[in-house]
């Protein structure tokens, strides 16, 4: 209704309607970004080819600089050129072997240029450095990886996800996911549920960044 009102409004200020229609998207798009985070950003993905660029100017100057090969790998996995990512990756093993995050990026890469076998076993290597790294995510990467090709394997590794107590809406909106996928829609549920019970305890900063997940899963567990 408000969104009708909303609409006449501007129909009769601009003279237009699609004028008005253009405004009001806008104006949905902006509350959206601002206090949700439902819109996928338009603003993100260039500031990220920018980064990238930049990146890649500055290992072209100094090829050794180990942060700035890892954060340039990861931007290149945002983007899903995972095997650009693994060229930069794999020859900081012997550096970078203490890093949780680092066995997580490799494994990720690994896992997304056709060697899955790798690929666990350098996540579970980030794992056993820290469990709790990335709030838990390496676990999804791993269950999702198995969640076609072994199925007992897949909830096993969501059970260990489980006994971190993760407080990423993302992680478990996520694991319901999974969970729905090899026709455990209870428990799917029950990670909705879950999701939303933590987004209520969470401080005020953090809430703006899992907002959208948790009214992701509030959608998934209406309909479940």
């Amino acid at each position: 209704m408000s969104k009708i009102i909303g609409f006449s409004m501007l129909w009769w200020l601009l003279g237009n309607p699609f004028l008005a229609v253009i405004v009001l998207l806008l104006l949905i798009y902006i509350i959206d970004r601002q206090f949700i985070g439902l819109s996928p950003s338009m603003i993100k993905p260039l500031k990220r080819m920018n980064r990238i660029s930049k990146l890649k100017q500055q290992l072209h100057t100094n090829p050794h600089d180990i942060s700035a090969k890892q954060e340039l790998a990861r931007l290149l996995m945002e983007r899903k050129n995972y095997r650009e990512a693994r060229h930069l990756l794999e020859p900081l093993q012997e550096s970078m072997d203490h890093s949780a995050e680092y066995w997580d990026d490799l494994g990720t890469s690994y896992i997304h240029t056709g060697d899955p076998e790798r690929g666990d076993a350098a996540i579970r290597t980030a794992l056993a450095i820290n469990p709790r790294v990335k709030y838990g995510e390496p676990y999804l990467r791993l269950a999702a990886m198995y969640s076609q090709s072994d199925k007992n394997k897949a909830i096993e590794v969501l059970q260990s996800f489980q006994h971190i107590q993760s407080s990423s809406c993302e992680a478990y909106y996520r694991l319901g996911l999974l969970y729905e996928q090899i026709g455990k829609q209870e428990e799917a549920k029950n990670a909705w549920e879950e999701a939303i019970h933590i987004y209520r305890a969470l401080p005020r900063y953090k809430k703006r960044h899992e907002r959208k997940w948790m009214m992701k899963c509030r959608f998934k567990r209406g309909i479940a």
